[in-house]
């Protein structure tokens, strides 16, 4: 899988991963890493300051990436990541796409996870 644009050119920066999630750990709403996220309103990014963190994610959610391809391509913190997401999700600006339900069976759940496994191998 191919990076989307600009994904390998982004600054580093010396800012803690907790200072960016006012130090919280768990995402204000359920956030497998397997799920799908989509932008919704790309314009709220209008508001933040340069080189913003969420600027990044709305962009590679217009690729309809996954949680974790996100904080691949990212090069953060997985749990970090989570947290941000959530607090978009929360502000409507980004969709979450769920993968399975709770009725998902043995066969779907291992199919996920082997898809979800040849992705973050691509990266």
């Amino acid at each position: 899988m191919s990076s989307p644009q600009g994904a390998e050119n982004r600054p580093t920066t010396r800012v803690r991963p907790y200072a960016l999630t006012s130090g919280r750990t768990e995402p204000a709403v359920v956030l497998p890493m397997e799920a799908v996220i989509e932008t919704v309103s790309y314009t709220a990014h209008l508001e933040w300051p340069a080189g913003d963190l969420r600027t990044e994610i709305l962009r590679l959610g217009t690729h309809r990436l996954s949680v974790a391809e996100i904080a691949a391509y990212l090069g953060r913190p997985l749990g970090m990541v989570r947290v941000m997401i959530g607090d978009l999700v929360v502000g409507g600006i980004v969709r979450v796409h769920s993968t399975l339900t709770e009725q998902a069976s043995y066969d779907e759940r291992r199919s996920l996870m082997e898809r979800t496994l040849r992705g973050l191998r691509g990266i």
